[in-house]
This record gives structure tokens, C-alpha cells and sequence, in this order.
């Protein structure tokens, strides 16, 4: 069970991302109902949370009609139902499930589940089994299979769709994934910030690596084939954006990105691109929000995994008594950047 107060925090704010992990009852009225619901709020001191709807009920609660918050477990079942449909046919290399199969498996309406689904996971279901494809083609190409071998592994009926869906998504071509960023120009610059040395390397469809103290030699070492080359024209507008967002983090900057991840990896990055300037999220709230709330410590890891520091601002997640926790580059980097987009 969270703390009180965050529980309070979360059902102000009707937090959807709370739904599941507690409930909140209201004594003087009797019933239970879920942190996102849509009633006027209660007064505090006739509030007490419950970690489980039993508990709620052992108390002499009734559930709310508005938000039904019994419909809670039903809603993790079918979400838990559909990943698994979803998982099977990406590793058999099957066809897409669709989403009225998914609704129909179910038993919910196309409309309600994809709201649900999109609710629990941050992604819709058909983006969340493009996600499965792709790194499923890279687990494929990882083992040393060709191109061609993948592409079919992974489900697609040609190659001409794999390289459709992965346009602007797997940024690298997809022999790349396998060989080092072999056929790949990666430009870069070590440029001096008030936070201290940053690295900054692109490839032709966007930034693929910002990091504090490394330089061209850890960039050689993610990338040993690529082709690495240092400045030039195209690459400086890109650059001057890039320090503007490091320098000057509370503006929003449409800086194109060149990142790979696997699908909870990228649903974690969605998730911390949604935290608003000037606040945080802690790492159970992350969790949580993809739809894994038991996770935590998956969730940390995909924070930690993420390769463009600021611009996927994995900085905004504390841990969940509101420290800092803890930030690749030092906790003062992480410090000053929280520091100054509250500012």
C-alpha cells in the first residue's frame, strides 16, 4: 500500500494510473470507488485508502456505480489476456490479432478495450504489436540470422513491410542492428554546457546518443562499424537545438530521435516524454503506468537504458519517497536540471 498522502495526491489529481493499486473509501457515504473517479471529492477526514477492493468490502463499503471499480481486476484479466495473444503470435510469426479478435477473446466492445488496453500498456494494441514485430526482428538478426531470415521470423509477408513499419522507428538500417552500425554515418560533437562535457551523435534520421563526460571513444564502442564523423553542416542545427534543450530545459523542442528498445522499453520512454516540465513521477508511478505495476525495478531498468539523456527525460523519475535516487551522469547533473525546469 502507498502512503497516505501520495494516495490523496493521486486521487486530486483522478489519476488513472493509480486505478488497481488501491481504492479509495468514503465513509460518510459508504461506498469504495477508484482514484480516477470522476465524482466530486470527498472531504479528507471521511477518507481511508484500501490496498484491495476485499478489504474496502470487509470494511461495510459498497462499490461506487459511477466508476465501478470492481471492474478493475476484470480489466487487468483482459489486458493480461490480450499480451499474451499478442506475444504468442509475434513469436510464432503469425499474423497480426487484430483488435475486434482481441475484443472478442475478451468480451469486451473494439471501442472499450482499446481504451482500456491503450489505459494500462501507454500503447494501443495494434502500436504494441508493431512493437512486438520489430523486436522480434531484432532478437532474430541479434542471433545472426540475415535480413530476409528475419523479416520473415518476425511476420512480415515481405520485406518491403518490414522496412514500411520500421521506417523512422528502428532509425539504423536493420543490418545494423547486427554488425555494429556498419553502413551507418553517425556525426557527432563533444561541446562544452554548463552541466559539463556533453557528447551528442546523430544519425540521418535523428539524435541517437547524448551523454555527459563520455567522448568519441564510447561512441566507437556502441557503434564499432559506423562510420563516425565529427561535425559538419547538416549536423550543427540539430547540435544548436539539442544544447538549447540541455540549457534551457522547460521549453518543448521537437528534436528527432534515432532510439531502439524493446516494447515495455519503449512504452517506459512514451511514458517519461509524458511527464509534464517541472514535475516528477516515481519509478512505481512508471511501472504503473505501462501496465506493469509490479515492475518497479523492470522500470528502472528501462530508465537507465534509455541513450539520449534530457531529450527522453528519464531525470523526472524519483524514487517514491521523493529522492532522488539515482542518474548516470551524478545526482548534481539531475539535481540542476530538475532545479531548473521548476524554475
Amino acid at each position: 500500500m502507498i502512503a497516505d498522502t501520495e494516495a490523496w495526491k493521486a486521487v486530486l489529481a483522478r489519476d488513472r494510473t493509480f486505478d488497481g493499486r488501491f481504492v479509495t473509501g468514503v465513509h460518510s457515504t459508504g461506498i469504495y470507488c477508484r482514484p480516477s473517479c470522476a465524482a466530486r471529492h470527498p472531504h479528507r477526514e471521511n477518507v481511508r485508502f484500501y490496498a484491495t477492493i476485499a478489504e474496502a468490502e470487509a470494511s461495510g463499503l459498497r462499490p461506487c456505480k459511477r466508476c465501478l471499480p470492481g471492474d478493475i481486476a476484470r480489466d487487468e484479466a483482459a489486458v493480461a489476456q490480450a499480451l499474451a495473444l499478442l506475444r504468442a503470435r509475434a513469436d510464432g510469426g503469425g499474423d497480426v490479432v487484430t483488435l475486434e479478435q482481441l475484443a472478442q477473446a475478451t468480451g469486451y466492445s473494439t471501442t472499450h478495450f482499446q481504451r482500456v488496453f491503450k489505459r494500462a500498456i501507454g500503447l494501443s494494441p495494434a502500436a504494441y504489436a508493431r512493437a512486438l514485430r520489430l523486436e522480434r526482428a531484432g532478437e532474430v538478426l541479434s542471433e545472426g540470422a540475415s535480413v530476409t531470415e528475419a523479416v520473415y521470423a518476425a511476420g512480415y509477408g515481405a520485406p518491403s513491410r518490414f522496412y514500411e513499419a520500421s521506417e523512422g522507428k528502428m532509425g539504423m538500417a536493420p543490418s545494423a542492428w547486427r554488425n555494429g552500425g556498419a553502413g551507418v554515418t553517425i556525426r557527432w560533437a563533444v561541446v562544452p554546457t554548463t552541466l559539463g562535457e556533453m557528447l551528442v551523435a546523430a544519425t540521418d534520421k535523428g539524435v541517437c546518443r547524448l551523454s555527459f563526460a563520455e567522448g568519441p571513444e564510447a561512441l566507437a564502442r556502441r557503434f564499432p562499424r559506423a562510420e563516425l564523423v565529427e561535425g559538419g553542416p547538416d549536423f550543427t542545427a540539430l547540435l544548436a537545438e539539442v544544447i538549447a534543450a540541455v540549457e534551457q530545459p522547460g521549453q518543448s523542442r521537437a528534436i528527432p530521435l534515432d532510439v531502439q528498445g524493446t516494447a515495455f522499453q519503449q512504452a517506459v520512454w512514451q511514458e517519461l516524454q509524458r511527464i509534464p516540465h517541472g514535475e516528477t513521477r516515481s519509478y512505481a508511478q512508471i511501472a504503473a503506468a505501462v501496465g506493469k505495476p509490479g515492475a518497479v525495478r523492470a522500470a528502472g531498468s528501462a530508465n537507465g537504458a534509455n541513450n539520449v539523456a534530457v531529450l527522453i527525460p528519464c531525470h523526472r523519475v524519483v524514487r517514491s519517497d521523493g529522492t532522488l535516487g539515482g542518474y548516470a551522469y551524478g545526482l548534481d547533473i539531475k539535481r540542476e536540471l530538475l532545479r531548473r525546469e521548476r524554475g
